[in-house]
């Protein structure tokens, strides 16, 4: 069918939203007029209308050029957020790319602005107005990948799988001084002390059994590039492990502070980042495989640092 254009000259009745006055001409569904504005079909006294929100006044021409059978989709929008990025979406999980310095979800002060609520106000932005449910974390100077459920019961069944330890997550770190052996496994318990601090500590009732897997990626003259691959995943594992070690994650304001210091690492964030995250969907059964690339931050201190002899 041949392009149509419509157009109104609006009276004092009908001044307001555009949306509104697009829909009278039209006669199309609510997400129909969001998809024309999209698309550019719409002008505003001959000027393009780029957001359903516009207001009009009496007198303003609005005008709507498309085709009345063509079904015009509104355009997924550009979501820019410091906080993350999307890797992947579908109606069940979002997995997100999350920044160094965020709070996965509030503590017992109640903070703002967690990655939780960053992620959920994405979500209401859709049209089924989802909230995100919570699955794993990542501590607050930790970047990399986390998924999220969509509904209460998609996130049950995720957190099924990480209970059963059958998702796949490996870190990368730079700690402190340069391990020797190729690879290893950390094996013990972890207890947690008054100033909610962690250490490893004799099995006993009020320990969690803690299994981090890790090798070595590259020895530098100072410090180690390693992969961690968790089995468990408690609360500041990873760090615990390679402090106790001897070899502390860089940055950490935890864990052996003084150790972990380096002159070339000056970023307010600790050297580690969740790399790799696989699973099978809940739904589907599918695995999915998702890989963030390391951040800058990493990338430029591997970059001015020296191989070890």
């Amino acid at each position: 069918m041949a392009i149509t254009t419509v157009s109104i000259t609006t009276d004092e009745e009908q001044a307001g939203r555009v949306d509104v006055v697009i829909q009278k001409v039209t006669g199309v569904s609510r997400g129909q007029v969001r998809g024309l504005v999209d698309h550019e079909c719409v002008t505003i006294n001959g000027n393009p209308c780029s957001t359903i929100a516009t207001q009009v006044k009496a007198g303003d021409v609005v005008a709507v050029r498309y085709e009345p059978t063509q079904r015009y989709r509104e355009k997924k929008k550009h979501w820019d957020d410091r906080t993350f990025s999307v890797l992947y979406e579908d109606d069940d999980l979002i997995v997100v790319d999350k920044s160094a310095g965020v709070l996965t979800v509030p503590t017992d002060w109640n903070e703002k602005n967690t990655l939780v609520d960053r992620v959920s106000l994405y979500l209401s932005h859709s049209r089924k107005k989802r909230e995100a449910c919570v699955v794993h974390r990542l501590d607050r100077e930790v970047s990399g990948l986390l998924v999220f459920g969509k509904t209460e019961p998609i996130a049950d069944l995720l957190i099924e799988q990480f209970k059963q330890h059958k998702p796949q997550r490996l870190y990368v770190a730079i700690v402190a001084g340069v391990m020797e052996s190729e690879q290893g496994t950390f094996d013990g318990h972890l207890a947690t002390g008054k100033n909610l601090d962690r250490y490893v500590a004799r099995p006993s009732r009020h320990t969690e059994a803690a299994i981090t897997h890790y090798r070595v990626l590259q020895r530098l003259t100072d410090t180690t590039l390693v992969e961690a691959k968790l089995e468990t995943g408690k609360r500041n594992q990873i760090r615990v492990h390679f402090a106790d070690a001897g070899h502390p994650v860089l940055g950490d304001p935890r864990y052996k502070i003084k150790e972990a210091k380096h002159p070339r690492w000056i970023r307010q964030r600790i050297a580690l980042h969740a790399r790799t995250l696989c699973f099978e969907h809940p739904s589907t059964g599918e695995p999915l495989e998702f890989e963030s690339p390391l951040p800058a931050a990493i990338q430029k201190f591997l970059a001015g640092s020296q191989k070890a002899s």
